[in-house]
């Protein structure tokens, strides 16, 4: 494989991604495979001489394809979508081409300003203030991450970066249970530990009890903990819980600790202005999350984080030696020092050929189109006897189930299984319910109708 084979075999990777996303519909959303399936095609030992394109191209359409959870189906609805509008895949092809590595300005400075204005553009985006400014991770689980790291630092003092966490205070962190396991999973790989992770009790709405928040800050410093931040849902993952964002960062201002809302799915339809409300007062955080890849159309991996002062997070992930320094640019942007890894993919020209594609009107309008639909097949699977929706809409995602655990998880195999749509669990209230969350980009009406239809043939 040459630059002269590559153009014949992108041409025909670009034929088989257009056959393959025209037959999707066509397809099990989920592969009916048992563990170990696809690894018996493969061959034990690698090989020792070079293979044809033609022998790899051929493997390839043989044995991963029927392989697959299919992310790109217009009937998935499980988990959050990964989505890849068109101009995003396009976009990818071209970064991959280039393949720049942006650690720092000097490495590529259009990587670097072009993610700069990307930043820009969804402040206004999303309607938040124009002093925030922000980086493009690879996951939510990495810019919650990264905020957690800088709490850290900002309530040691930065004494944490030089002399460890042995000999320091007690750090506290609270967070509800409706937050995303990633914030478990920052607490303790910031050396934090789980049972510092306080999770304050929810409201009848599933959000955060702000008098809760300030009992539990307050008990711990009477206890001589030293209290160092606040992560704030947006739209959680199992029920879609929104906290009550304004009166917890009063809260937790009156405390003098910083805030992080993790709206990683939900921070997308802001760019609607009537879903606002769900997430008021967000300007008064300190750092925001979301993933334009969950359901912006930007293809994964595309995490934003944006903050209100970068300067906590810089001083806590920034490291230049000398090696990494920009001669006579003291003062210039490297985002690597706003991150964990020192590498940097080029992800801000899948935003930029997405939001120039489809303008924020027609991102609106899927987004719109989503939350309309999720309503309609909440209504539908309402008037099927012995279903019960056990959370109502929140933007596009619910849940229901049957009478008993064992049969809401026989339904959900039998669905599963059947491949016409791809649905998942949760937990919710001791119940075992199951998730529906609808914002694969290319899905219509006709591939939400789906669900009631699927649920009331295999109940």
């Amino acid at each position: 494989m040459d630059h002269e084979n590559l153009r014949h075999w992108s041409k025909r990777a670009a034929d088989w991604t257009h056959d393959y996303h025209s037959t999707l519909r066509d397809r099990p959303v989920r592969a009916p495979l048992t563990p170990g399936t696809v690894a018996a095609q493969l061959p034990a030992n690698p090989p020792e001489n070079p293979e044809s394109a033609e022998t790899i191209f051929a493997d390839f359409e043989r044995i991963i394809p029927p392989g697959l959870t299919h992310w790109q189906h217009p009937r998935f609805f499980a988990y959050f979508p990964a989505n890849a509008s068109p101009a995003s895949m396009l976009a990818e092809q071209l970064a991959n081409a280039i393949a720049a590595q942006g650690m720092l300005w000097q490495t590529s400075p259009a990587v670097t300003e072009l993610e700069q204005v990307m930043m820009r553009w969804l402040t206004q985006a999303l309607g938040l203030p124009d002093g925030f400014t922000g980086t493009i991770h690879d996951s939510a689980t990495t810019a919650t991450l990264s905020a957690v790291l800088t709490m850290r630092e900002r309530a040691l003092g930065w004494r944490g970066l030089e002399k460890g966490l042995a000999s320091q205070p007690r750090l506290r962190l609270y967070a509800s249970a409706e937050t995303h396991s990633s914030v478990d999973k920052a607490t303790r790989i910031a050396g934090i530990g789980q049972e510092n992770l306080v999770k304050i009790h929810t409201d009848a709405t599933h959000s955060m009890k702000p008098g809760a928040l300030a009992g539990a800050i307050a008990a711990d410093r009477a206890q001589g903990h030293t209290p160092a931040g606040v992560i704030l849902c947006a739209g959680g993952t199992s029920i879609g819980a929104f906290d009550r964002i304004a009166d917890c960062i009063e809260v937790a201002r009156s405390a003098n600790i910083p805030v992080h809302v993790d709206a990683a799915w939900a921070g997308s339809a802001m760019i609607c202005p009537e879903f606002r409300d769900l997430w008021k007062g967000v300007e008064g955080a300190d750092s925001i999350v979301f993933n334009p890849h969950k359901w912006l159309g930007a293809q994964f991996d595309c995490a934003v984080q944006f903050l209100a002062d970068p300067a906590p997070q810089i001083r806590t992930l920034g490291l230049r030696p000398t090696y990494l320094e920009t001669a006579g640019r003291d003062e210039i942007t490297n985002f690597n020092e706003w991150t964990v890894p020192l590498g940097r993919r080029f992800r801000a020209l899948k935003l930029w050929f997405t939001l120039r594609a489809y303008g924020l009107s027609g991102l609106r309008d899927r987004i719109r189109n989503h939350v309309d639909w999720a309503r309609e097949a909440r209504d539908a699977l309402a008037r099927l006897p012995g279903v019960t929706i056990t959370t109502e809409p929140s933007l596009s995602l619910f849940t229901f189930a049957l009478g008993s655990d064992a049969e809401t998880e026989g339904l959900l195999h039998r669905i599963n299984d059947d491949g016409r749509i791809y649905l998942t669990q949760t937990r919710h209230a001791g119940r075992y319910v199951i998730r529906v969350q609808i914002g694969q980009f290319d899905c219509t009406r006709d591939d939400v109708a789906m669900i009631p239809k699927v649920v009331a043939e295999l109940m």
